[in-house]
């Protein structure tokens, strides 16, 4: 791991093209927050095969030699994508254990864990893999899960915003990346008549009142970012894959105002994740 105290972009490698695409979204991303990135082969042998599988039938060197080909393959991606960016500082490392308590283990000291939407031998979009779904429910830092085709990158940051914690997590994330993509910023809250009194015009201005104080004190620390509001009823979920269809990158919070301590993933968050086209980020933290 990278002795720099700026806290590195992650990134989980298995040699398949979405992983490739990952790192190639990864490398960007670092490079435009000048922080190393950190690449990680986890073999996993006994998480594959599970603990009936004879160990001496299996080539360990083979698997190894796999493995280093693949982080090398993946640096050298990486100086590549980056390099009209800023040199960046890479280090690799290839571990014998399963990748999803590794992962989880280094997200502990990761400015950002970057995964591609499935692994290898998962051929719809819409399956996301086994290793992303775990992470992006208990990882300790944020989790971008990227597709293997990227947006273009002319498209807006969506964010979803709903005055919870975990939202607000997401609005500084939001802004940040937008700013360094030179990006638009839509923000966008939803409510909803059910089981709520008052009008349709309170709950629109209730709204309106509660997306300008999330989002308040970030026009001062990022002019440079447009922001366009969004409030309207809806269900949050199907508004932000709606709004995000040709955004370059949707964030969200880890589990918004209905969630409890302890919760690994809200509702809204997991379908935005399941179903999105472009690279999702999830707000998650060590707490």
């Amino acid at each position: 791991m990278s002795t720099s105290s700026n806290p590195p972009v992650l990134v989980g490698v298995d040699g398949s093209p979405v992983a490739l695409a990952a790192l190639r979204w990864a490398a960007v991303d670092a490079a435009r927050h000048n922080v190393p990135l950190h690449l990680v082969y986890a073999i996993g042998v006994l998480g594959v095969f599970g603990s009936g599988f004879e160990l001496e039938q299996f080539d360990f060197d083979g698997y190894r030699r796999g493995g280093l080909e693949a982080l090398e393959t993946a640096r050298a991606t990486a100086v590549s994508e980056s390099a009209s960016i800023a040199e960046l500082e890479i280090t690799t490392e290839l571990v014998d254990a399963p990748p999803i308590p590794l992962l989880r283990d280094r997200s502990k000291t990761a400015r950002l864990l970057v995964l591609g939407t499935h692994g290898l031998g998962t051929v719809n979009r819409r399956l996301l893999g086994s290793v992303s779904t775990a992470l992006a429910r208990h990882a300790a830092c944020p989790v971008a899960v990227i597709p293997e085709t990227i947006a273009p990158p002319d498209g807006p940051v969506v964010v979803g915003v709903d005055g919870s914690r975990s939202s607000a997590h997401a609005v500084e994330i939001a802004f940040d990346e937008a700013a360094f993509r030179g990006a638009e910023l839509v923000a966008v809250h939803t409510w909803s008549d059910f089981l709520h009194f008052g009008s349709s015009e309170q709950r629109q201005e209730e709204g309106e009142e509660l997306l300008s104080r999330s989002i308040a004190g970030f026009g001062e620390k990022y002019p440079e970012v447009p922001v366009h509001r969004i409030v309207t009823v809806d269900r949050p979920a199907e508004r932000l894959l709606m709004v995000g269809e040709k955004a370059q990158l949707i964030v969200v919070g880890s589990h918004g105002r209905g969630g409890f301590p302890g919760m690994t993933l809200g509702s809204v968050g997991q379908a935005v994740l399941h179903a999105a086209d472009v690279p999702v980020i999830i707000a998650r933290s060590a707490s």
